[in-house]
């Protein structure tokens, strides 16, 4: 399954009140592992930074002034999350201000039967607790030292490894070949029989030494049972 995890960074919180996305990134996920295929882009606001927003990100007016539009990358970033999955930590935040620019455009809004909300997921899990993402890395021992501020990107590769954590540690699945799959894992194991059975690891010594063994083990002993069993199988 493809999932993008996504995070923005803004100009405030409120796009009716004329708030802009500065920053978006986004990591593409393949059966929950990051792939290594990322979006990021800053994006000139049109309008100024105010300083609370500035305290969170880091990103002045100067610093965005000629970078590109959301209209001049929209096609790029639509085409990256594709059919995918959007998984995002208080994505209501994240998709209001998206679908905003979106509906700029007169495109349309991206449903919220895609997105993941691993605010939501983690709220649920662990009811009660703290439940913010520096909460979360600190209760999953995610190294955080690297985010002295909001940073898009950054807190998308980590949102990814918190996303894992909150979902179980999923693991891509072992394949050996073509047999069954196990049961009672989540991505599945599959098990086929080897075409040749192994050739023997004992030595002579050692097959005669042990035959000495089971001897001195008395009548009826336990082993006696096991190579009934094994004797059946074969």
């Amino acid at each position: 399954m493809r999932e993008i995890v996504l995070d923005t960074e803004t100009t405030g919180l409120d796009p009716a009140h004329g708030h802009r996305i500065v920053e978006i990134g986004c990591v593409e996920l393949l059966n929950a592992i990051p792939t290594g295929q990322n979006f990021h882009v800053y994006l000139d606001p049109q309008r100024d930074m105010p300083d609370e927003a500035f305290r969170v990100h880091g990103l002045s007016s100067e610093f965005l002034a000629g970078k590109p539009l959301f209209s001049a990358v929209s096609a790029e970033f639509l085409a990256f999350i594709a059919d995918g999955k959007i998984v995002a930590h208080n994505a209501e935040f994240d998709m209001r201000f998206i679908n905003a620019e979106l509906g700029l455009l007169k495109v349309a809004p991206i449903g919220s039967d895609r997105v993941i909300d691993t605010l939501a997921l983690a709220r649920r899990k662990y009811p009660g607790a703290a439940n913010s993402l520096d909460a979360l890395c600190a209760r999953y021992g995610i190294d955080v030292s690297r985010r002295t501020k909001h940073g898009a990107l950054l807190d998308a590769e980590i949102l990814a490894e918190v996303y894992a954590e909150l979902t179980g540690g999923r693991q891509a699945a072992l394949v050996f070949g073509a047999g069954v799959r196990a049961a009672g894992t989540e991505a599945g194991l599959l098990l086929t029989e080897r075409p040749q059975p192994c050739p023997a690891a004992l030595t002579a010594e050692e097959l005669a030494a042990h035959q000495a063994f089971v001897a001195g083990l008395g009548a009826n002993p336990v082993w006696a049972a096991y190579e009934a069993a094994r004797s059946e199988l074969a």
